[in-house]
């Protein structure tokens, strides 16, 4: 662990000083924004209103509607947004940037047993990043070297501590599919990689079901199997599986064997490499696409012999899933914790906006859904985040437009109703 990890993680376990509650979260007196436009991304419904009234409280969404229609109750604290627009919080179910990276998924060809939840630090730096950008919401997960690194962990980006930023624990199985694993000890082919998943699934769905007649009363309690508890969670859906897919081939692996033959949830990460042409079949399987941050394919001769197959043109990724009838589509980062290397946190909105670039159609607001409602939905957690309505967690941002214009800038951010970002005092640069 580095210096810099090690003072992050004593700033985090340090006490903290009391301090009384904000308007908005729990504990504090109740909050209400006024806003020019709200996005509500709500996954059916109304996307937008305009001069709203946002209610907070409690950590909770309370109410939402037009400003001459609902009114404030007596005791909130009002804050006039003026010309600013509020949208649910953005949530990127491909990071890497959730801590440190001393965890190693180099170890065996498949190994669910490995938890990134052992590698976390909450608050760091990078996820202070991206909460300025607007991300209250990360899957932090192992790697990509082996055929299934591991369990990730779904946490808020904001509070201080593990316990307050859990979202849910597992956050999905980690499974790559190529593009990676096939430089794992001595190099393997894409045969060898199905081969391997399909045992570990089989494994997981015999322990599974095994648990579930001892539960019933129907058979005896079976040995624990460390490596195997997560597909308990799996085959109850309870999480799903995160596969880093890419090229036709393989994609279409991804949907016929771990979504087909095996019937777990599952979502198509990166997806890029000829994998929009099984954007129907995905469809159709209820599978859907969490896409970056590769945006575009180029007709070259490195990508031809990387993927045996040779592109009609220059497509945009999201805009080939979308104009073959997909419609689950969300946008990741594939971040690490330090910017530069890969795309970051903050880069989450500028994906979104590649898309378009690159011809993803926005004229529903896609882009805002595959910034919210999409990757929650995908991760089981639309109860509680992605959207703005009642009853869900007052993860908000204020910003001066559509997050998939370039020009657009957050102003400030809330996470369960707290103000954590606020460029008034606290404008971060990277």
């Amino acid at each position: 662990m580095t210096l810099a990890a090690v003072l992050t993680l004593a700033a985090a376990l340090a006490p903290q000083e009391s301090r009384a509650p904000q308007a908005g979260e729990r504990g504090g007196p109740g909050l209400a924004l006024f806003t020019a436009k709200a996005l509500t991304a709500a996954w059916r419904g109304p996307q937008v209103i305009d001069n709203a009234t946002l209610l907070v409280r409690d950590g909770r969404i309370e109410a939402l509607g037009a400003r001459d229609e609902l009114a404030v109750p007596a005791g909130y604290v009002v804050r006039d947004l003026g010309q600013l627009w509020v949208m649910p919080g953005m949530i990127d179910l491909h990071s890497h940037a959730g801590g440190t990276l001393d965890i190693n998924d180099l170890v065996y060809v498949t190994q669910p047993e490995l938890s990134a939840r052992t590698a976390v630090l909450p608050a760091n730096p990078a996820f202070q990043r991206g909460l300025a950008a607007g991300v209250t919401a990360v899957l932090f997960i192992p790697g990509s070297g082996s055929n299934c690194g591991g369990t990730g962990v779904l946490l808020k980006t904001g509070p201080e501590n593990y316990e307050d930023a859990l979202l849910r624990d597992p956050g999905s199985l980690k499974v790559a599919q190529w593009g990676n694993p096939e430089d794992f000890a001595f190099g393997v082919g894409k045969s060898w990689e199905n081969y391997h998943l399909r045992h570990m699934f089989r494994e997981g769905r015999a322990y599974a079901a095994a648990w579930k007649a001892h539960e019933s009363g129907s058979a005896p309690q079976p040995q624990r199997r460390l490596e195997l508890d997560v597909f308990r969670d799996l085959f109850a859906k309870r999480t799903q599986v995160s596969t880093h897919t890419q090229v036709t081939q393989v994609v279409m692996m991804t949907l016929l064997m771990i979504r087909g033959e095996f019937g777990l949830d599952v979502y198509i990460d990166h997806g890029e490499f000829g994998g929009h042409r099984m954007a129907a079949l995905a469809e159709q399987m209820g599978v859907p696409a969490i896409l970056g941050p590769r945006n575009v394919e180029t007709m070259n001769r490195g990508m031809i012999n990387f993927t045996g197959e040779a592109p009609e043109r220059f497509q945009g990724i999201a805009a080939g899933y979308q104009e073959l009838g997909h419609s689950m589509i969300g946008f990741n980062t594939d971040s690490l914790p330090f910017p530069g290397f890969t795309p970051s946190l903050e880069d989450l909105p500028t994906q979104a906006a590649l898309a378009v670039y690159y011809g993803f159609d926005d004229s529903e607001m896609s882009t805002v859904r595959g910034l919210t409602i999409v990757p929650a939905k995908t991760a089981g957690l639309d109860h509680r985040i992605g959207s703005l309505e009642p009853g869900k967690d007052a993860d908000l941002v204020v910003l001066h437009g559509s997050p998939a214009d370039p020009r657009c800038a957050v102003e400030a951010v809330y996470v369960e109703g707290r103000k954590l970002y606020d460029t008034s005092n606290d404008r971060r640069r990277w």
